[in-house]
């Protein structure tokens, strides 16, 4: 029988917003375009996943979609099936994937039981074939270490991750940040994890950088951005010689009624702020920028680091403290400045004196921080190590 050839599966766990599906592309083009033979496949339930262009020898499957209530509780986004029909189906074409694809390696994103525990059926699948290697991949930070505990106890995801992960790869530096800090994890487990560094972004050969000068506000999947979209616009409102003037990206969540009444005040604005509900290509827009002013999610910060722009993180709070955390830390080592509603009080005067010190502030590389960005250099040679193919790049 004639060896398959080397493949991935990615599981993003995706429910709402952005993140964790642009990291699984960001992960799956370094992968396969470390060796030709590798193909990946990535499973998501981001609502958006359609928009997005993928690299070469990578696809993705959507799964049904969900969505999140006001009262924390969790819905079929689009079926009318109630939460536990949807969440059997997507488990159902997990383990359908799972097995007709037969990976060599699984790397599941944040979440090692999955959506409700969906990930499970595949897992054991997976194990029982003793083929391939899984792995977990954890942002630098989840939230603060009690509420992780809490979280992670009540989902069985200590028990998961010790029964069915090989390692964990941490995107991040254990000099910013452990995100495991409180996880009841062995010894031996924790001697599986790695910390790869940041997830460096690049360029793209399509689309057009903007030549004039601007602000680039983002508040990425723009679904809890609202209040800081709100405070830039009255920045602007508010000192009608502020600048540089601003693009504005709203994000794909924001809310229809929000960006409405948003988009009647840029437009009293007389173009110094421009705006675009969602551009699949940010890159483009950030590498142009003289700076950056974003809620500081896990992808902006990659991409603030990776084209080396001075930044100002508006982090939120609720319902987690992951941005305050790295928001923090970062400011600690000198990479960003923080604007936060504690210390600093989220006042307009606060807001425009940020944007007016933006060309002017350090960019990250002032900081000098080592392995700072070299996560997907690690990844896709880990991937290559267990994938017996070192040594073998750009073999025909």
């Amino acid at each position: 029988m004639t060896r398959q050839s080397p493949r991935v599966l990615f599981y993003s766990h995706d429910t709402f917003g952005l993140g964790h599906l642009r990291r699984s592309r960001a992960l799956a083009s370094a992968i396969t375009g470390a060796d030709p033979s590798i193909s990946a496949i990535i499973l998501t339930g981001s609502p958006v996943a359609g928009r997005f262009t993928f690299p070469d020898r990578v696809d993705h499957i959507r799964l049904p979609g969900v969505t999140k209530n006001p009262d924390g509780s969790y819905a079929s986004e689009t079926l009318g099936l109630d939460i536990d029909e949807t969440t059997e189906l997507r488990a159902g074409l997990i383990k359908s994937a799972a097995m007709h694809f037969n990976p060599d390696i699984l790397i599941v994103d944040k979440e090692p039981t999955g959506f409700r525990g969906e990930l499970i059926p595949a897992l054991d699948w997976l194990k029982s074939q003793r083929k391939a290697h899984i792995v977990l991949g954890l942002r630098d930070v989840l939230d603060e270490p009690d509420v992780l505990r809490a979280e992670w106890e009540r989902k069985g995801a200590v028990a998961a991750t010790e029964k069915y992960y090989d390692e964990a790869w941490v995107y991040g530096l254990q000099s910013v940040y452990d995100p495991t800090e409180g996880l009841d994890l062995s010894p031996a487990f924790r001697s599986h994890i790695k910390y790869t560094g940041y997830l460096r972004r690049e360029g793209l050969e399509e689309g057009e950088i903007p030549d004039e000068p601007y602000i680039l506000i983002t508040p990425g999947g723009g679904g809890d951005g609202a209040g800081m979209v709100d405070l830039v616009l009255s920045a602007y409102e508010t000192d009608p010689n502020l600048g540089p003037n601003a693009k504005l990206v709203y994000g794909p969540f924001l809310s229809g009624d929000l960006r409405n009444a948003f988009e009647e005040r840029v437009a009293a604005l007389n173009g110094r702020v421009q705006t675009t509900g969602f551009d699949s290509r940010m890159e483009n827009l950030i590498s142009g920028a003289l700076g950056i002013v974003s809620m500081g999610g896990y992808n902006t910060f990659c991409e603030m680091l990776s084209f080396d722009k001075p930044a100002v993180i508006v982090p939120r709070t609720k319902p987690r403290l992951e941005q305050y955390i790295r928001a923090h830390r970062a400011e600690e080592m000198g990479l960003v400045r923080v604007l936060d509603e504690y210390r600093d009080g989220l006042t307009i005067e606060a807001m425009i004196a940020a944007i007016r010190g933006l060309p002017e502030q350090n960019a990250p590389s002032a900081a000098i921080v080592p392995g700072l960005l070299d996560g997907l250099e690690f990844v896709s040679s880990r991937a290559l190590q267990m994938l017996q193919l070192e040594g073998k790049q750009g073999a025909a």
